[in-house]
């Protein structure tokens, strides 16, 4: 497999994806070398990296879970990273962006507080009450959005999946704005941008239809991951 480190600077110049279920498509290309193996699992960032992953996941042959994460948006300006809170009590934050936005810290804990809870709902919704946690120790998890802004969510995911006891953690997304996906390089230990473009706007602006993924359709998804269909 090349080294995604390679491959970054010259990213594919595609400028849109028809959807996320094609650019799922085009991942699985880059990511053939994991195709098969059991030591491997395909783990999705909800809602939107769902139908990406999932096509991740048939192609290569591979099981599919969701790890879940939550954004921590600054107030009023939900849109906006202060940082992501992930399973097992995992949290990364913004500190320059809070002080720049004259935050207090005790403010930055509860709205960390707020996340954790909506971390904690959505896995009770995707994954059942009683659900263990995705398998992971010991495995390559590759984790999968459909694009990083700011790549907050996606750093959470990695420290994750790292306190989990994952033995190589790779990134894998169509689209990320370029000081997001070379930050990840220095968490990660493999990262696929499959294009990253001077200047992303919104990871919405990349894809021709980018509708907002409903909770059924994560479900029904995470259902079928198994079906070896498309």
């Amino acid at each position: 497999m090349r080294d995604a480190r390679r491959d970054a600077g010259g990213a594919s110049q595609r400028s849109k994806f028809p959807d996320r279920s094609s650019a799922g498509l085009q991942l699985a290309e880059v990511l053939g070398g994991y195709a098969g193996r059991d030591d491997a699992v395909v783990l999705a960032l909800p809602r939107g990296g769902v139908p990406v992953a999932a096509q991740v996941a048939r192609r290569l042959g591979l099981d599919l879970d969701v790890l879940v994460t939550a954004k921590i948006g600054a107030p009023g300006q939900e849109e906006l990273a202060l940082g992501a809170v992930g399973p097992g009590g995992v949290s990364v934050a913004n500190d320059e962006l809070r002080k720049a936005l004259r935050l207090p810290a005790r403010a930055l804990d509860a709205l960390a507080d707020e996340a954790r809870a909506e971390v904690e709902r959505r896995e009770r919704e995707y994954r059942g009450a009683q659900a263990p946690p995705p398998r992971v120790e010991g495995r390559t998890a590759i984790l999968v959005d459909d694009g990083l802004a700011t790549g907050a969510s996606m750093r959470a995911a990695v420290a994750a999946v790292r306190r989990m006891g994952a033995a190589r953690v790779v990134v894998a997304v169509p689209v990320g704005a370029r000081d997001s996906c070379d930050a990840l390089r220095r968490e990660a230990d493999e990262v696929h941008c499959l294009a990253v473009p001077s200047l992303l706007r919104a990871v919405g602006e990349h894809y021709d239809d980018f509708e907002q993924v409903s909770d059924e359709e994560v479900r029904q998804l995470l259902c079928h991951d198994g079906d070896g269909g498309d």
